[in-house]
């Protein structure tokens, strides 16, 4: 095991590092990062949520900005709000001790667009964005990216299945020339192998971790096999009996459903709350905040709203509705068993889904065990 400054990380970054409890790289750290501090080429990082792709990439982002500029000189494409605001801290929080301050500004829907181009105007290295509010921006002329010598596509089959692609296409072909390209995803699906085709080098230099079990190996997959909907509430009750304090998360499909069980939950004295995308900026992070605090114990979301949501010690995640694409199963999954830690991962079924939920086993190549209730 390399130590960082062994691959390359100077003292003041390694200060930063400490100071977040961060002491020894991770396998995507170690095979990335000597390569990403060498200027001007492309590179493919493969690996699953929660295996510490933030400093992976951030490092050797920080420790190449010139702080006499105060031009943009890195972009960082996130999926969501949450995981825009989640990097900005992290790199913030490591560039700390650098002899020239870092200026790190995250730009995301949801936020008046009037706040962040005022904070835009100030000196800014690293901008972290949604593709969505990055094109709002372009398109008012409030922010210029043609110093910019890094992009980061972070979570970036998460950004494709959300509908990005279009503004992800803009954003590249505006920014053409010289900046190379780092792509962080846990899945190569088609649709990223053509952007990678279109827009990177071909001997882009990729690095896989742990790809043979797509879905983190810490995480113990089960089921419950339920008779039908009004079964399911009643199973998922008696897990949350016996679980005690433990914090997770139940996955729901729609809008609605996410409502409607955190009111049946909150009805039985539960410490619940809903995450879904017709909350206003404020109530999300209201939840968000509540959650993190452990003032909430179960957050009911749907696929879209938990994007990037990363909290310490989740115990467990529950499936109430399995997903409609294989993808989501994965990024439901990784919510939990992170930095190494064990997770847990139960899909609530009727009989009717019982054929999907085999078709996840044999697409990820995982077993889901079959758990009797008490």
């Amino acid at each position: 095991m390399s130590t960082f400054s062994e691959l390359g990380i100077k003292e003041e970054l390694i200060k930063g590092l400490n100071e977040n409890n961060i002491f020894s790289p991770t396998e995507i750290q170690e095979k990335s990062i000597p390569f990403l501090l060498k200027e001007g080429f492309d590179f493919i990082g493969q690996a699953q949520t929660g295996t510490g792709k933030t400093a992976a990439f951030g490092l050797p982002l920080l420790q190449g900005i010139d702080t006499s500029s105060d031009k943009i000189q890195a972009l960082v494409l996130c999926p969501t709000r949450e995981l825009g605001q989640q990097i900005a801290k992290q790199l913030f929080r490591i560039a700390r001790y650098n002899p020239g301050r870092i200026f790190v500004e995250a730009v995301y829907g949801g936020e008046p667009i009037e706040l962040q181009i005022r904070k835009l105007s100030r000196p800014t290295h690293i901008v972290v964005a949604t593709p969505g509010r990055l094109i709002d921006l372009l398109e008012r002329n409030a922010i210029s990216l043609k110093n910019i010598k890094t992009i980061v596509l972070d979570e970036a089959d998460e950004m494709l299945s959300m509908g990005f692609k279009p503004s992800i296409d803009t954003i590249l072909n505006q920014t053409n020339g010289h900046r190379k390209i780092w792509l962080f995803s846990a899945t190569i699906p088609e649709a990223l192998s053509e952007i990678i085709k279109s827009y990177m080098e071909e001997d882009a230099f990729k690095v896989q971790v742990d790809v043979k079990n797509i879905v983190n190996r810490n995480i113990e997959h089960q089921y419950v096999q339920c008779i039908d909907t009004k079964d399911k509430l009643i199973t998922l009750l008696e897990f949350l009996r016996t679980l005690g304090k433990g914090r997770g998360i139940v996955f729901c499909k729609t809008k609605d459903g996410a409502q409607s069980l955190a009111k049946q939950l909150i009805a039985r004295n539960h410490l619940a709350e809903a995450l879904h995308g017709d909350l206003y900026q404020r109530d999300r992070e209201k939840v968000m905040r509540a959650f993190k605090n452990q003032k909430v114990q179960i957050l009911v979301a749907t696929d879209m709203a938990a994007r990037g949501i990363d909290v310490d010690n989740l115990q467990y995640v529950i499936h109430y509705q399995l997903p409609e694409q294989i993808e989501y199963y994965i990024h439901r999954s990784g919510r939990t068993g992170r930095a190494d830690k064990k997770g847990l991962s139960i899909s609530l079924v009727t009989s009717s889904e019982m054929g999907r939920l085999k078709t996840i086993e044999n697409e990820l190549k995982i077993t889901v065990h079959k758990i009797r209730r008490q």
